[in-house]
């Protein structure tokens, strides 16, 4: 059996798209050649032989790899193209997948950020990078302005600056500037900073790229256990700090879990779970308007970004959310949401395998209630009651004020 003959991948500079002269000597020995249409034109006929194959990638990419493959392993030379570096969000990592890492040379170029970086004087050594190419949600976007000061955003043809724009306004992230760079290394580059709104009804190169920075902190800092007094909330609908310490461990949040706040009040479990599940999704479910603007206020005081408001009655509200890795319940047993348990019966059939529900009860009926039903499905489970007291002022001194008793409950499904 022939080996491999390795696949070598190269990355054109941006906008000039200009080969080097490595590049230029790997062209003139191939046998095939695949990338993108505007990659394969930038190449002279001159650097590719008459007997080499033009391979366009204009659609799946599962084809494309079948034949790279072929043609490498009957000992002929395959050349892919790529845009800058091929290994930052480019095929590199792909083919690498398929065709294993040992069997590729690459050679790189400048990355697309690299290059945008330098024109607007920014080190990018603690940029966050987001790629919306293809996606049709912006949680990765969300999940990097909670943490980062720098972001590069790659757009397409649907998520577009413009669009970007739209979603930080509506998520209130208002203390970020935008630029864009347009056409980088071409003659008719164009970089402009813009506010958000400027960009309503723009139009903009299909070639771009999108830098936002922030211009100043959130109001409150987001990390675990932010005091109850600084969450706007309704009369006494907050889950107090140490319960809400208490129920979020037992959660066990993780950077990938999907989390459900369900009942959410003001909002202060999703909020500090979207701490944790920095690479994940949360979503603050609350049928109550009045609750559900707090929690989006809360969302902006704390730029808790990744948080998404979701307005409605459970569970009909549950029926569209991807399936959740957590469930919280901080309300909603003792009400009409979970007659005959449907509310429970919802969350427990969603819920992942090996994923985890805590829930907080007050009064005892919705205590055995969910006890029983997790009982009834065999699941791993435990309870722990909590009363914590805190300082209070009193006749020129301090008491210690009881709060009221919580039992967590906590649930793993098998």
């Amino acid at each position: 059996m022939t080996k491999m003959e390795p696949v070598r991948i190269i990355g054109l500079p941006p906008g000039s798209l200009v080969p080097s002269g490595s590049a230029s000597a790997a062209l003139a020995g191939a046998d095939l050649v695949v990338g993108g249409k505007r990659l394969l034109s930038a190449c002279p006929n001159e650097l590719i032989p008459a007997h080499a194959h033009r391979l366009a990638i204009t659609g799946p990419l599962k084809p494309i790899i079948e034949t790279v493959r072929k043609t490498a392993n009957k000992g002929r030379k395959v050349v892919v193209l790529a845009d800058g570096d091929p290994l930052f969000y480019g095929i590199g990592k792909r083919l690498g997948e398929e065709l294993g890492r040992e069997n590729l040379i690459i050679e790189p170029s400048l990355s697309t950020v690299q290059l945008a970086a330098a024109k607007l004087a920014l080190p990018w050594q603690d940029m966050d990078f987001v790629s919306l190419h293809g996606r049709d949600d912006y949680a990765p976007l969300y999940a990097a302005l909670v943490r980062a000061d720098l972001i590069a955003v790659f757009t397409d043809a649907v998520n577009t600056p413009a669009e970007v724009a739209r979603a930080l306004q509506e998520r209130g992230a208002d203390c970020f500037t935008m630029t864009v760079l347009e056409n980088l290394g071409a003659p008719d580059e164009l970089i402009r900073p813009l506010t958000l709104w400027e960009t309503w009804g723009m139009e903009f190169a299909p070639l771009n790229m999108v830098i936002l920075e922030r211009q100043y902190p959130p109001e409150i800092p987001l990390s675990l256990g932010i005091p109850d007094h600084f969450y706007l909330h309704q009369k006494n609908l907050i889950t107090k700090l140490p319960v809400r310490a208490a129920g979020l461990a037992h959660l066990g949040v993780a950077p990938d879990s999907t989390v459900w706040d369900l009942g959410a009040g003001c909002g202060s479990v999703a909020i500090e779970a979207s701490h944790l599940a920095r690479r994940g999704r949360v979503f603050a479910v609350e049928r109550n308007k009045t609750r559900a603007a707090m929690i989006r206020e809360n969302i902006r005081r704390t730029g808790a970004w990744l948080v998404d408001v979701i307005l409605g009655d459970m569970p009909e509200a549950l029926k569209d959310l991807p399936e959740p890795d957590r469930i919280f319940i901080g309300g909603g047993l003792g009400g009409e949401s979970n007659q005959d348990t449907a509310l429970l019966d919802t969350a427990c059939r969603k819920l992942r395998p090996r994923g985890r529900i805590v829930v907080h009860c007050i009064l005892l009926d919705s205590l055995h209630t969910a006890k029983d039903h997790f009982q009834a499905q065999g699941w791993h489970f435990g309870v722990t009651q909590l009363q914590a007291s805190a300082t209070d002022s009193l006749a020129g001194d301090l008491r210690f004020k009881a709060q009221n008793p919580v039992f967590v409950l906590w649930a793993e499904k098998p």
